[in-house]
């Protein structure tokens, strides 16, 4: 996966350049992904500071949150303002992204924009976004909220906070549940042909197969 910060967008390398898109923003370098369907309907996955301003110049017809903490939303309102976009989450997330105080109830020093969803997601085999099909996986334990979206011609999962390249969303925070978030890996993501690629919410792109054979959270 090319990883680039500040304002720069990149194509990934693993995939056509006519699919998807990598930002990566803020201070723990969450990635966003800006997926343009075959009928050209442009997806935006999840919001990290300074996304606004990297995608100012692009074309946004709905925007999609992985899950809610802030490091992913932290400019959803304001894409969503800008591009006048609809907006998906978990029905879980809603709290997270309406109550401006919800992170400083954590003991976070956190304020987000807060903004409110149009359309609320669950697990689905076959749901649609913007009139664009896909397959939702609800895999919580990172977070009660998290998401991952399959799309099954381009062989790609866009993961959130879920599964990484050699590890796995961390469960210490508010929510989590580290043997809930590892089932719901291995018994609804493994199933998955080993060479799709997973695009996670931090660091480089992975595939099912290698998380699969080698992720030491993972292993029997």
């Amino acid at each position: 996966m090319v990883r680039k910060s500040n304002v720069d967008i990149s194509y990934s390398d693993h995939f056509s350049p006519n699919r998807f898109k990598t930002y990566t923003g803020g201070v723990l370098d969450t990635n966003s992904y800006l997926y343009e369907s075959p009928s050209g309907t442009r997806i935006l996955f999840d919001a990290p500071q300074g996304a606004g301003e990297a995608y100012r110049d692009e074309r946004i017809d709905a925007l999609v949150l992985t899950h809610g903490h802030f490091d992913h939303v932290a400019d959803a309102a304001a894409l969503i303002s800008s591009h006048g976009c609809p907006s998906y989450c978990h029905f879980d997330t809603v709290p997270m992204v309406t109550d401006r105080d919800f992170f400083r109830r954590w003991g976070f020093e956190l304020e987000v924009e807060p903004f409110t969803p149009t359309h609320l997601l669950d697990e689905s085999p076959l749901a649609e976004i913007a009139g664009v099909p896909v397959r939702i996986f609800h895999v919580p334990g990172h977070s009660p909220d998290s998401l991952c979206f399959y799309f099954q011609e381009e062989g790609v999962l866009v993961g959130g906070d879920v599964l990484f390249c050699g590890g796995v969303g961390r469960w210490d925070l508010p929510g989590g549940d580290g043997e809930l978030l590892f089932r719901g890996i291995k018994t609804k993501l493994f199933p998955l042909p080993d060479r799709v690629i997973v695009l996670p919410g931090h660091g480089p792109s992975t595939t099912i197969g290698r998380e699969k054979s080698e992720n030491p959270f993972l292993q029997a």
